[in-house]
């Protein structure tokens, strides 16, 4: 696929998860990845699937900050379309409870967060 088309379906992605999460986390996300790897010169945009994973030190990532999980709504690839981050262990039940409501699935695989 061709750069500016990847590109253009990857933010569409984007967007529509980013909206998600705004509305499970009171507002606190963020838009993350609209392309995934290219193989052969050609770009692919991320997944269209809406997955979730909870991120903390134990993933292999090292926060920052002491404030929690990063929630990411990710493809089946695991990469990142929409982050979140200083979700609290009470916070996360919740949202994890809307997430399971809403038939979103967890992800278990790498997840690959920007940059």
């Amino acid at each position: 696929m061709q750069y500016f088309k990847a590109l253009n379906v990857g933010r569409k992605r984007v967007d529509a998860a980013h909206m998600y999460l705004n509305e499970i986390t009171d507002g606190r996300g963020m838009p993350a990845m609209a392309l995934a790897d290219s193989v052969n010169s050609s770009w692919n945009p991320v997944g269209e699937e809406i997955l979730y994973a909870f991120v903390d030190e134990s993933s292999g990532f090292v926060l920052t900050d002491q404030s929690g999980y990063i929630l990411a709504l990710v493809d089946s690839r695991g990469y990142s379309k929409a982050v979140a981050t200083g979700i609290l262990t009470e916070q996360r039940e919740q949202i994890e409870s809307r997430l399971r409501a809403d038939n979103i699935k967890e992800y278990t695989g790498r997840v690959i967060l920007p940059a």
